[in-house]
């Protein structure tokens, strides 16, 4: 049989602020989304992540909620159960523009986030509980940890953003703000997607369609 032709890939950042630890007896409270870039085999194109995002704040879901975590997001959650929106509204938006953004893109949605298993085991969960449906498949996510621990063949357990060369980490802070926080782990997508491995590190080059972005600021120590 002839090999399938793999088609491009559009990475998008995802990051989510919940008030628990899980989905169900928790809520999640904000999610923000931005356009890391494109990769079509082995070339990955940058985009800026502030052009193509998305962004909710959500209605909480039941009335059990960890005051530690909510403190994280900063949101007042009794305006969230008055004026957020519907979860059911907020997930058949975000497909639609997940959609789009794949169709103009002619790329198929590839969900990332640092770490992924969080984010994605919220965002996968509201996707398939309003509305039964993931733009991104069941299994269409990317751990940024993975990815670094891999290229920089260190252990998982390591790959935290404090230890990681300066050049790869986003010149932007980590405010947790949901959609700061995509927008600023998208940069940090594209760098290393771009990132050749410690061989390279601190030379700036890189190989691949596109141009690596920010550096700078270490990160928090995720």
């Amino acid at each position: 049989m002839a090999a399938r032709t793999a088609r491009p890939s559009i990475y998008i950042s995802v990051d989510i602020e919940a008030d628990g630890p899980i989905p169900g007896p928790y809520s999640m409270i904000s999610f923000g989304a931005a356009v890391a870039g494109r990769q079509d085999g082995a070339a990955y194109t940058a985009a800026d992540p502030e052009q193509q995002t998305f962004y909710r704040e959500l209605r909480p879901i039941s009335d059990r909620y960890d005051p530690e975590a909510l403190a994280v997001s900063g949101l007042d959650r009794d305006r969230l159960l008055r004026e957020g929106t519907d979860p059911g509204a907020a997930m058949a938006a975000f497909r639609g523009w997940v959609r789009k953004v794949a169709e103009a893109a002619g790329a198929q949605p590839v969900m990332c986030g640092y770490p992924a298993s969080f984010d994605w085991t919220f965002l996968y969960w509201y996707l398939m509980q309003f509305g039964g449906d993931s733009p991104f498949g069941h299994s269409g996510c990317l751990d940024m940890k993975t990815l670094y621990a891999a290229k920089a063949q260190v252990p998982l357990r390591a790959a935290v953003k404090g230890r990681m060369p300066a050049e790869l980490r986003s010149r932007r802070r980590h405010t947790h703000h949901a959609l700061d926080d995509a927008i600023e782990q998208a940069e940090l997508m594209s760098n290393l997607m771009l990132w050749q491995g410690p061989a390279q590190a601190g030379t700036g080059t890189g190989t691949g369609a596109g141009v690596g972005v920010g550096v700078g600021a270490a990160g928090d120590a995720r």
